[in-house]
């Protein structure tokens, strides 16, 4: 098919006038880089089905890279323990030899079904990518933080205030305080109580919603004397130069007090939003997109949807569930790229041309008659 290498280099804040921006043709279109998607390259690759992924975030990961990357995962096969980005790693070595195209810090905009068959995707900075196949592996949507209402919180943002946690190792020796009740505030918590030189926890109210394991152990660590824990709100950031220096909380009884800390890490969930998704004309669940258990195929023939974006009856929001959706999905794709060839299970033990794909090696003739 296509060379998935391709890619589109025109100035897009060129003036009008020029030549319209390149098209980018391939066999297939990911939208979302974290591990469903990722995980959709290696089957389509299987396939021969070539790739380019659109995502809004940086770098690959999705979830798994962003929020937390040092987390451990245990439900992954043949994986007993693994960190998100530890996952994401080992995805991108997986999914190396297939040679995917990325387009990252780009989102997906508008979506349109072409009058010759296969779909013409644009990206807010004005990459246009042609395809028969659409994958949407877009996790949850975009999603963003919920940023809570303390007054002049953008001045310190990026310098002492963090919605995520990307290496917990850039805490050592910082006085951390988290606030929140969800298992995100727990967890960190937790974490960061080894690394940090002091964590504070704070929550309006002396009730967790997090994993009950998780909350006997911050309180065991609180009895301790390693964590502190506050039962009250943020009402002021102190500092200067976006450098902080103590929050001012306000408790239960309207009394306040200053909490020292250089590290404030808010975590009051995501807002989860689909963007421009919402307008491509699928069928819609409850925000989720409604697919078939046979391909993972939405309403529009050639657009299919994976992993934590799309609904069914039994659906399950788990990464493994993901994975399996792409195997299937992308056995549903082969005819759309190659509509004149005849599908077939490629099992990787056994495919001599897929092995040396995979292991790099170059593609040998294999003897004929009989051994001399």
């Amino acid at each position: 098919m296509t060379d998935s290498k391709l890619k589109g280099d025109f100035d897009k804040n060129a003036p009008p006038g020029n030549p319209p921006p390149t098209v980018i043709k391939t066999d297939a279109i990911i939208i979302g880089a974290g591990p469903v998607g990722l995980f959709a390259v290696l089957e389509l690759g299987m396939q021969d089905i070539q790739a380019h992924i659109v995502d809004v975030l940086d770098k690959p990961g999705g979830q798994c890279a962003e929020l937390y990357p040092d987390k451990p995962i245990y439900d992954i096969p043949a994986l007993p323990g693994v960190t998100g980005q530890e996952l994401v790693d080992k995805l991108m070595a997986q999914v190396a030899p297939f040679n995917p195209v990325f387009h990252l810090g780009e989102m997906a905009d508008n979506l349109e079904e072409l009058p010759t068959g296969g779909w013409r995707l644009t990206t807010n900075t004005g990459t246009v990518l042609e395809a028969p196949v659409v994958v949407i592996a877009a996790g949850c949507g975009a999603f963003t933080p919920k940023k809570p209402s303390i007054p002049h919180i953008a001045d310190y943002e990026g310098t002492s205030v963090f919605y995520s946690v990307r290496d917990k190792n850039s805490f050592k020796g910082k006085k951390v305080l988290i606030a929140g009740g969800g298992d995100s505030a727990l967890d960190w918590a937790l974490e960061l109580e080894p690394v940090a030189d002091k964590v504070n926890l704070i929550h309006r109210r002396d009730d967790f919603r997090g994993a009950p394991d998780s909350v006997n152990e911050m309180r065991r660590l609180v009895e301790d004397g390693k964590i502190n824990l506050h039962i009250a709100e943020i009402v002021k950031l102190n500092g200067k130069d976006g450098k902080l220096e103590s929050v001012t909380v306000q408790d239960q009884k309207g009394q306040t007090r200053d909490i020292e800390c250089d590290v404030l890490l808010p975590f009051y969930g995501l807002n989860m939003k689909l963007g421009p998704l919402a307008k491509w004309g699928l069928n819609l669940d409850d925000n989720q997109v409604a697919v078939d258990t046979a391909k993972f195929q939405t309403s529009s023939p050639g657009i299919f949807a994976i992993g934590d974006i799309n609904t069914y009856p039994g659906k399950r929001r788990i990464i493994l569930s993901g994975f399996h959706e792409a195997a299937l999905m992308a056995h549903a794709a082969f005819p759309l790229v190659y509509p004149n060839k005849k599908p077939s299970t490629q099992h990787s033990t056994a495919s001599r041309p897929l092995h040396d794909k995979i292991t790099g090696k170059e593609k040998k003739a294999e003897p004929r008659g009989p051994k001399p």
